[in-house]
Formats: structure tokens, sequence, C-alpha cells
């Protein structure tokens, strides 16, 4: 038994620009910038790695479970889930393909850079470090090295935050090999 249509919105393009999930699926506004709207979703999720790697990681103890409320991962998995569900319904609401706005996933995709990367395990981000997983996410978001193209191809919100995350790994393994080889210090 399939479930019913929902029904299409009065004015979809106003539907499509409003509300909770179009704010957060914009970065809060970021992807409507003029020039280069993937770039500062970029700047954003730079600006959430460093924040995040400064914060101290102090748990509370509640006796069975310790609470981190700080702890970066927990934050991005919550990050990435809503932009997930954001970025897929301002697409259906929009009838764009992955709208040019729709910049979470690369808020989401340069922020997993610094979770996989070296930083995340060896202390407080440098600002090399920075630069370069900044530059090496852009350049891999935009070039699209496999699976990263084959991963757009997934449905919804998930196409647009996927392909992200591809380029995110990709460009947080290019940091553990400048890393290894001390290009990073």
């Amino acid at each position: 038994m399939s479930e019913p249509a929902q029904a299409a919105p009065s004015n979809p393009g106003k539907a499509a620009t409003s509300g909770l999930s179009y704010w957060l699926a914009t970065a809060g506004g970021l992807g409507k910038l003029p020039k280069a709207p993937g770039t500062w979703g970029s700047l954003a999720g730079l600006a959430l790695a460093w924040l995040f790697g400064r914060a101290e990681f102090r748990g509370y103890d509640f006796g069975i479970v310790e609470f981190q409320p700080f702890n970066p991962l927990v934050w991005w998995i919550a990050l990435s889930a809503a932009g997930v569900a954001a970025a897929g319904r301002v697409e259906r609401l929009s009838g764009k393909k992955d709208p040019q706005y729709v910049v979470v996933d690369e808020v989401s995709g340069q922020w997993l850079v610094f979770l996989l990367g070296p930083a995340m395990f060896y202390g407080p981000l440098g600002w090399k470090s920075l630069l370069a997983g900044f530059i090496l996410f852009r350049v891999l978001d935009t070039t699209k090295p496999f699976p990263a193209g084959r991963a757009e191809s997934l449905p919804g919100g998930w196409g647009i935050m996927a392909d992200d995350w591809v380029a995110g790994a990709y460009a947080a393994i290019c940091l553990w090999l400048a890393h290894w080889t001390g290009w990073l210090g």
C-alpha cells in the first residue's frame, strides 16, 4: 500500500525559500550570497572545525554514561542528519536538483576534513592545516573524484550531502599524507 501524495504547496517558490529547512540548508543565508556560495559554506565549516577544535572536552559523569557537550563528532552527526533532511526538503520544494544556494553540504563536508584529519588526534588546528584542508576540500568538491560523482545520484538530501562527505574524506587523507611527510610541520 503506497502512501498518499503530499499536496503541493500553494506557492512552491515561497515555500522553498522560507522556514527552518531553508535557513539550515543555506547555512543561515550564506548560500544566498552573490558570489561562490559553496566557498562561503566551506568557510562556515572551517569556522566550526576551528571553534570545536578550541573547545575543551570536559565530560560530565552521570554514573552510567559520560556526557561531552562539546564533542565535535556528535555535533557533526547532528548537523549532517539535519542537513540531509533540510537539503532534501528545499530541493523538493524548489523543484531544482541540488540548488546552488544549498550549502549545508559544504559546511558538513569541510568540517569532516578536520574531524578525520590529523589535528583531531594531534592537537589544535594550525593555520597550515586549516588552509590546506580548506583548499583540498574546495578542489575535491568541485572536481568530484570517484565515487563523489556517483554519490550525487543518491536520492534527495542524501545525494546533496554524500558527494561532499566523499570530498571531505579524500581531503582528510591528503592531510594525513602531508602530516606523515612532514609538510604540515
